[in-house]
């Protein structure tokens, strides 16, 4: 068994906000990976539309630098659970861990995840307490929480003899010790080459490496990235693929190494090194690119399964087509298949219909970014309610539980409580930070479905919550749901100021004048339990009577605009939420108000 001290793999764990991707950025900068005059947009790791707009990391991504001779493999995580599966397969390809933890709220829900999974596969953890420039900062208390957290997690005792680093990640200094005087980086790059173990393997043995990432190229096809845990590889190999019983004989086409933001083509790459590989066909996350004289499979990649479902399908509105640019059932389908064969923690299924496929997934966020991407990607489908994944263990019902981890104002801890209850939930923990209220609970996954906008209106935009997985258990019993009805057009046309004034005092819109609307579609949220369709097309008669009081100006109040989580949220069992480039609108199922009525009592399933 050799090592190869040229090397060092590290992955970035933290919770979502505490700033890894920051600290990937000012690393690059560091390392002169960009031309001294060169303009690099923030975030630079960030490079997908949907991860500059929120803010979040939502793949991972390889990056090196070079230090001191030596080249450290990074790879940025995303810090929300519902990408954990992202995380559990890229702690294949490193030996140890940067745990970022911010310096004011200290460790979050899945910084507990993360960190659990990094134990369990023995790596080398060095903590990061990141923002100390923060004015409330309270480094030493997160530091108390830190080793709490590690404790917890049944570290072993090298794992617990962590060392502490303490950054700013936006102005790119680091200590080792807070008193410290630093211009740069270089405490943080010195303890990853002193503390983090070189891979070791053996590079003279027969091939072997585990694909942790596909990634889809227009000119070469699929990109296979991995880490080769022992010996070499070269182009136009000849290497055998092996998932479970499966194995299929291919070929490599070139072979790439990581310098900063780009990939280099190498005649060669030995073990410890972390590649990207072209020319190997089908190839699949989880498969064992092996020696083809002696093929020999890695241990396959445990990923945590889905605890949400829903349904995908063709969109049957009246608008269908105006805006897509791929409409049928074909187009949707083969997609979403293209998407499970690189999004790990997404399960893809037919049903009865061969228009309606079951996607379950890790979360909301999860679904509901797959969802954005398809329909910035010209695609046009309907989606149903989410819904939880059950199991039966042991002949008993059981159902996705989460770990919810709460942060209000004082003021309306009560009301969040209040809400919480009737959710299922039960509180674990409470503690106050500065004037904040952080409490813990376990509650079941579908009483978290509408939740984060229920917190929202609650607490006036001061809320803040975090999940993560926490277990099965036995079925808790019925949540309510939403407690009033829908506000339904009863044919096509188009909104009126006239219209919508007259129909405003019924509840919540969801429309303004000049949309186009048609009959089933959802426009408003009703003030009563029950539907009611209505006609917001009603225009204003002309005639030559005047008065006062038909003379006054309409004033409308600004309608209630849904984002596509919001959508997927608010809907019930009979209603989908229709979404193209151009449009999200809600509708029932059944579009018909006579056939709808009639079925009322007895509601029929879509697919």
């Amino acid at each position: 068994m050799s090592i190869n001290e040229k090397i060092r793999n590290i992955a970035i764990i933290a919770h979502v906000d505490h700033g890894k991707t920051t600290l990937v950025d000012a690393m690059l900068k560091q390392s002169h990976i960009f031309r001294a005059n060169e303009q690099v947009a923030e975030r630079v790791m960030d490079s997908n539309d949907l991860e500059r707009e929120r803010g979040i990391t939502i793949l991972s991504k390889n990056t090196a630098i070079l230090y001191n001779g030596i080249k450290i493999n990074i790879v940025d995580t995303p810090g929300h659970a519902d990408f954990g599966g992202e995380v559990e397969r890229v702690l294949n390809m490193v030996d140890g861990v940067l745990l970022l933890v911010d310096a004011f709220e200290g460790p979050m829900p899945q910084t507990k995840y993360v960190l659990r999974k990094a134990l369990e596969q023995k790596l080398k953890p060095i903590v990061v307490i990141n923002k100390i420039d923060r004015p409330d900062q309270r480094v030493e208390d997160v530091e108390d929480e830190v080793l709490e957290l590690f404790m917890e997690l049944d570290a072993n005792d090298d794992q617990l003899d962590f060392p502490v680093i303490y950054t700013s990640a936006r102005t790119g200094i680091a200590h080792l010790k807070m008193e410290d005087d630093s211009e740069d980086l270089k405490p943080l790059l010195d303890t990853i080459i002193e503390k983090i173990p070189a891979p070791e393997g053996d590079p003279d043995g027969t091939l072997q490496m585990m694909v942790t990432t596909v990634e889809a190229d227009d000119y070469v096809g699929r990109v296979a990235i991995g880490r080769i845990q022992r010996g070499k590889i070269f182009p136009n190999q000849n290497v055998i693929l092996i998932n479970g019983d499966q194995s299929t004989k291919s070929k490599v086409g070139k072979v790439f190494t990581y310098q900063g933001l780009s990939r280099a083509e190498v005649e060669s790459a030995s073990m410890g090194e972390i590649v990207a590989l072209t020319g190997l066909g089908s190839v699949r996350i989880g498969d064992t690119v092996a020696d083809a004289d002696a093929p020999e499979a890695l241990p396959s990649i445990k990923i945590d399964e889905p605890t949400l479902q829903m349904t995908f399908g063709v969109n049957t509105s009246p608008f269908a087509g105006r805006d897509g640019q791929f409409v049928t059932s074909r187009h949707i389908r083969d997609r979403l298949f293209k998407e499970a064969e690189t999004n790990v923690a997404l399960r893809v299924e037919p049903t009865d219909s061969t228009e309606v496929f079951k996607v379950s997934g890790r979360g909301e966020l999860h679904l509901s970014i797959l969802i954005e991407t398809m329909r910035r990607e010209g695609y046009e489908l309907q989606v149903g309610k989410p819904e939880v994944v059950y199991k039966t263990i042991n002949g008993q019902k059981c159902e996705p539980m989460e770990n919810l981890t709460v942060e209000v104002p004082q003021e309306y801890m009560g009301t969040v409580m209040e809400s919480l209850g009737r959710r299922k939930a039960e509180l674990l923990n409470m503690s106050e930070l500065s004037g904040y209220m952080r409490m813990e609970f376990v509650i079941p996954a579908r009483g978290l479905i509408g939740f984060r906008s229920e917190l929202l209106t609650n607490t006036k935009g001061n809320g803040i919550m975090n999940h993560i997985f926490h277990g099965y258990v036995p079925y808790k019993g019925d949540i309510p749901g939403r407690t009033r009805g829908s506000l339904v057009a009863f044919e096509e046309g188009e909104t009126t100021g006239y219209g919508i004034f007259t129909l405003q005092d019924r509840g919540t819109m969801f429309i303004s004048p000049g949309q186009m609307v048609y009959e089933g579609m959802i426009i408003g949220e009703n003030t009563r339990e029950m539907d009611m369709d209505i006609n917001p097309c009603k225009a204003k008669h002309a005639s030559n009577m005047r008065t006062t009081a038909s003379d006054e100006a309409i004033r409308l109040t600004p309608p209630k605009i849904l984002s596509l989580e919001q959508a997927l949220e608010y809907i019930k069992e009979d209603e989908l939420v229709e979404v193209t480039p151009g449009h999200i609108r809600l509708r029932k199922m059944i579009l018909d108000r006579t056939i709808r009525g009639r079925n009322a009592k007895n509601a029929r399933k879509w697919f």
